[in-house]
């Protein structure tokens, strides 16, 4: 399983590590590159309520294959959406002509 990466949510569960008996929902904000155990990572974020609010910040030592990740944030990009302003006849036009 990959790393988890910052705003990626995980379900945190006893799987992850013992001390997750009663599991979480969790954002990560950052791996630490700290030396571990093969397999174990710490990680920081927030634990999220059941409407995917934050309530807590934390640092967790978990296993890696424990955890399930339920949304990821590779790929996903929150920039606004850029607009493009309609091609007119003329504009399309002038938009192919090479001037140079």
């Amino acid at each position: 399983m990959p790393l988890p990466r910052s705003g990626d949510v995980l379900h945190v569960t006893r799987a992850a590590s013992v001390q997750f008996a009663e599991p979480i929902y969790f954002r990560v904000i950052r791996v630490h590159d700290w030396p571990t155990y093969h397999g174990w990572v710490w990680l920081d974020g927030y634990e999220l309520n059941p409407s995917g609010d934050a309530v807590e910040r934390r640092s967790i030592f978990v296993q890696i294959n424990g955890l399930r990740h339920l949304q990821t944030n590779a790929g996903r990009h929150n920039y606004p959406q850029a607009r493009r302003p309609a091609l007119t006849n003329s504009s399309t036009l002038a938009a192919r002509v090479r001037v140079g």
